[in-house]
């Protein structure tokens, strides 16, 4: 029985990982397990970044709705909870947006709200 070889597959592999290391600083995107390492590494970061880019855009949503909500004198607690009894189903996205591009929608929201408190 002839004896294999697996130079070609190995070779494919260490080529994919420094491909996808490419720009890395120093032995990063030069030495293969050394790549592979900062490869690893990478990919964990870029999937804890996509949730986290999710977190901070709510946040952002957040601060837009209560500075738009300072001219009302009402509390972003209290006008979320008015919404909910209203049974008014706004996201924060579209609620942030209607605060800043369509002011005299988000004040009839907003007196919708108050009303319920």
């Amino acid at each position: 029985m002839a004896r294999i070889k697996s130079g070609t597959v190995t070779n494919r592999r260490h080529k994919k990982i420094l491909k996808a290391a490419k720009g890395y600083r120093g032995t990063k995107s030069k030495l293969y397990k050394v790549a592979k390492e900062a490869v690893m590494h990478a990919g964990a970061y870029a999937y804890s970044g996509r949730k986290e880019r999710k977190r901070q855009k709510k946040s952002l949503w957040i601060v837009q709705i209560n500075a738009a909500l300072k001219s009302y004198e009402i509390s972003y607690s209290k006008f979320i909870n008015g919404l909910k009894t209203v049974k008014i189903q706004l996201d924060r996205k579209i609620l942030s947006e209607i605060a800043a591009n369509d002011p005299q929608t988000f004040k009839k929201i907003v007196e919708t709200s108050k009303k319920q408190n």
